[in-house]
């Protein structure tokens, strides 16, 4: 079959067809003027019957009869044309010089002209009616209106009154309920700049082409181009998001508004999208008073999204739970590839982010999308109402230079509407700072105080805290100042750095003591750990030991990484398993078989990171992925058995590969231990001494060097192992009895 398009107009070969409005608005008019002024008549003459109302109308405006009688039969023409080809043919032959005059006209011109025609047909039948109640001419009629009005103005005050009242008691609820939520600074209200902002230079620079094209738009405009309006920063907390928006008002000297995150979070539908409207008025009138405004909204996932499940931000539409980080993340993969992979994952994940919280339900984010499209509104009530009351068009609307700068640690929580280029056109991920970057924010927060840190110190503080934050940094060197001012100084030292870093990564020791036999077993325990990952783990450091009980462990040895590193490898999540499982094999070696259950933790992690080297990192005996064949059903046996019979299956396999390997693991660090027990023991014995000791404290011990604060030397001496071997043994017969051992721990002179 053959699908006919709509013909144009221009093809028509009959008139277009009016509707029945268009068709008896004029009859309706002369209608209503005929029967007013019939009933005038037969108001002023209350024997006039109806009838002879009619007659008398029609004897005196025969010309009203008239205009109604034309306009029939224009009608009856425009029928005849909309029905009759040949007839509408020889109308457009004979009379096409109406056409061209009218053609010449533009639309817009036709229009006003129109409706120019039609205001004085409509004055024209006012002042005729008013003239039958007036007995007056129409003309004179006309200008006694005004007369009329002010006669009827007492009741239409009143009413007037009774509605303004109303309204202003709407408007005043509805504007006390919209105020809140928005802070603005003036240029000479903000003194941070960009130099205020430490470590997160790649992102800066991003940002200072942003406020270039603010500046001065004429570079990328007169090219085609348009200035990119919104960024998003987004990135874990801390890392300083909103520093830099306060940095970017500071440079460019433009009022900075800051929008409270719950600034759009109301009891009431609708107030939310009042506030968005009364911000981006405020925006526009500051952008043009200043030349430009940069807006800045935090924790933007506060305005929820519409019920739309985003992955995680990534590039393309990749997750990172997909591809994970290195390699690429899946990029060598064509695009069906990647749409397979992603498409089979989500729908094993099943996760949903958000929902239809916060501003999506209330039309909030809605309005927010609809303010960020870049539609621009004429300006004024004069401007947008008068000048189109008198036919005239709207003034253009001015070019507003405003900034949009959202930050949230959730991008997968926003509304890919919201994202789109023309309303987001840049996102930056702020993370953690480098290495470099957070030896120049301790540098930075340090010359505001007084300390003694040499460079060195400081390139160590920042190689021991991989994953501060400018945040953490700065709250750490103001724990480091109150340290030192409880001490009675005013200068910051190395060890009042290192305490302030403890406290703030392990929180205050409870104050309990263990008894003597509980107090062995922990130290050995964590001996174990720190012996085990000074052998075997190069790519982490220890950072420091404890048996101080916390609020969720008994004790810790901790390790951070010593460079910034990207990529993790088999041998190095092997390091990893051995370290979590030295607890299980050095207690059931030291304590003849027993072991705590303070091993669980360790065992977890043991199994978590040796489940994903067999089952995702090909890291294994095998190098299919378990997650792809679960999705997909791969080796699911035949016959009556099902899908959960095969993924079944599949576990058990999957367990079995990774039993296997850490009971291998398992029987390599008894062997690493067994080399070693005079170095568990050592570290074990300055544990219990001192309960929390740094990194190099662990090295001096394994060394037997002098330490910060273990002398390391006495460990080197055999009858010293000696004693702490004997101190050992009497320690497992008490914990074997449950009572305190017969020796007490040995105290060793400083060599």
């Amino acid at each position: 079959m053959t699908i006919q398009s709509r013909p144009r107009d221009t093809d028509r070969k009959t008139r277009i067809h009016l509707s029945i409005y268009d068709r008896t608005k004029f009859l309706m008019l002369f209608a209503i003027t005929f029967f007013v002024l019939a009933w005038s008549s037969m108001a002023e003459n209350p024997l006039l019957s109806f009838s002879d109302a009619l007659s008398k109308t029609v004897d005196e405006k025969l010309w009203l009869i008239v205009l109604a009688g034309i306009e029939i039969v224009r009608q009856i023409h425009f029928a005849l044309a909309e029905l009759l080809a040949p007839y509408h043919g020889i109308w457009l032959k004979y009379f096409a010089f109406v056409e061209r005059l009218l053609g010449k006209l533009s639309d817009w011109n036709r229009f006003r002209l129109g409706r120019v025609i039609k205001w004085l047909v409509f004055v024209a039948m006012f002042s005729i009616v008013l003239g039958a109640i007036y007995k007056e001419t129409p003309v004179r009629a006309l200008f006694l209106a005004p007369k009329a009005l002010w006669s009827a103005l007492p009741m239409i005050g009143q009413l007037m009154f009774a509605v303004v009242f109303v309204i202003i008691q709407f408007a005043a609820i509805f504007w006390f309920l919209s105020r809140g939520g928005v802070d603005t600074y003036f240029p000479d209200d903000i003194k941070t700049r960009f130099s205020d902002v430490w470590g997160q230079d790649h992102v800066l620079n991003r940002i200072r082409e942003n406020l270039l094209f603010l500046e001065t738009p004429e570079l990328i405009e007169k090219h085609g181009g348009y200035v990119p309006g919104g960024i998003l920063l987004w990135g874990p907390p801390g890392t300083g998001k909103t520093l830099m928006a306060e940095s970017m008002a500071g440079e460019t000297g433009k009022p900075f508004v800051f929008v409270d995150p719950g600034a759009f979070t109301n009891m009431f539908m609708g107030i939310g999208v009042l506030k968005v409207k009364g911000l981006f008025r405020k925006l526009r009138k500051l952008a043009l008073r200043y030349g430009g405004v940069v807006v800045f909204l935090d924790e933007a996932d506060a305005l929820g999204n519409r019920g739309i499940s985003r992955p995680a931000m990534h590039s393309g539409t990749t997750d990172a739970t997909v591809f994970g980080t290195p390699c690429n993340g899946g990029n060598y993969l064509s695009d069906p590839g990647k749409s397979l992979v992603t498409n089979a994952t989500m729908a094993n994940n099943k996760f949903m982010m958000g929902g239809a919280a916060g501003g999506g339900g209330s039309g909030t984010l809605q309005a927010l999308l609809t303010e960020l499209s870049g539609l621009k509104k004429p300006r004024g009530f004069i401007n947008r109402v008068v000048r189109r009351a008198l036919g005239m068009r709207p003034k253009n609307p001015p070019k507003y230079r405003i900034l949009v700068v959202m930050a949230t640690n959730m991008p997968e929580a926003l509304d890919e509407a919201l994202l789109r280029p023309g309303r987001i056109d840049r996102m930056y991920r702020v993370g953690y700072p480098s290495k470099a970057g957070r030896i120049r924010t301790y540098e930075g927060y340090l010359d505001k105080v007084s300390h003694s840190l040499t460079a060195e110190d400081i390139d160590k503080l920042a190689t021991i805290t991989p994953y501060a934050t400018g945040a953490i940094i700065k709250d750490t060197i103001n724990e480091a100042l109150i340290m030192a001012i409880r001490n009675d100084r005013t200068s910051i030292t190395w060890t009042d750095v290192i305490k302030a870093k403890q406290l703030k990564d392990l929180g205050p020791a409870e104050d309990v003591e263990y008894i003597e036999r509980e107090r062995h077993a922990v130290a050995v325990h964590e001996a174990c750990h720190g012996v085990m990952a000074h052998l075997v783990r190069q790519h982490m450091a220890i950072d420091l030991a404890t048996i101080e009980k916390g609020s969720d462990y008994l004790g810790m040895v901790a390790s951070i990484p010593p460079d910034d590193q990207f990529t993790r490898w088999r041998t190095e999540y092997e390091a990893d398993i051995l370290v979590s499982v030295a607890s299980l094999a050095g207690e059931r070696m030291f304590f003849d078989g027993d072991n705590s259950s303070g091993v669980s933790g360790d065992l977890e992690s043991a199994t978590t990171i040796a489940s994903f080297m067999e089952g995702h990192w090909g890291m294994g005996s095998t190098i299919s992925s378990h997650a792809s064949n679960r999705r997909n059903e791969v080796g699911a046996p035949g016959g009556n058995r099902g899908k959960d019979d095969g993924t079944k299956d599949l576990r058990m396999a999957l367990g079995d590969r990774i039993e296997n390997n850490l009971s291998t693991l398992l029987v390599r660090a008894e062997e690493i231990l067994k080399e070693n027990r005079f170095k568990v023991l050592a570290l074990a014995h300055a544990l219990e001494t001192h309960k929390t000791i740094s990194g190099d404290d662990v090295i001096a011990v394994m060394n037997g060097e002098k330490g910060p604060l273990v002398d390391g030397r006495p460990y080197s001496i055999q009858s010293n192992l000696d004693a702490i071997w004997n101190y050992h043994l009497a320690a497992v017969v008490a914990h074997q009895k449950h009572e305190r051992p017969d020796l007490p721990i040995p105290v060793f002179e400083a060599s």
